[in-house]
């Protein structure tokens, strides 16, 4: 996975929690109307919010990050087949045929 991607994926994490972080304090403003138990009870449901969207943002960026590791294997032994069935041409041929496989599996 390129640098680009990963700064681009840390970026939109940062951005989900932040975002995450703006609405609970907003939602736990809006607590402060309440009193006794109600107000313990919009405390608790906002700082369960939080918790759900920052881990649905450390899941969402996981996932990218496996998805992306798994397409690069694949391409990589996608590739190691074509180059393999390659080396039954000779000449001309084969280095069309290698120069092919490195083009369509970005090598």
């Amino acid at each position: 996975m390129g640098d680009d991607t990963k700064k681009a994926d840390k970026a939109q994490y940062k951005a989900a929690v932040n975002s995450a972080e703006a609405q609970y304090k907003s939602e736990k403003a809006a607590c402060d109307a309440k009193s006794g138990n109600d107000k313990d009870v919009c405390i608790k449901q906002a700082k369960a919010n939080l918790t759900k969207a920052k881990e649905d943002a450390k899941a969402s960026r996981k996932s990218k990050d496996a998805m992306a590791t798994a397409s690069h294997e694949k391409s990589e032994a996608n590739y190691a087949v074509a180059k393999e069935k390659c080396d039954a041409l000779s000449g001309d041929a084969k280095s069309k045929c290698v120069a092919d496989a490195k083009a369509r599996y970005n090598q």
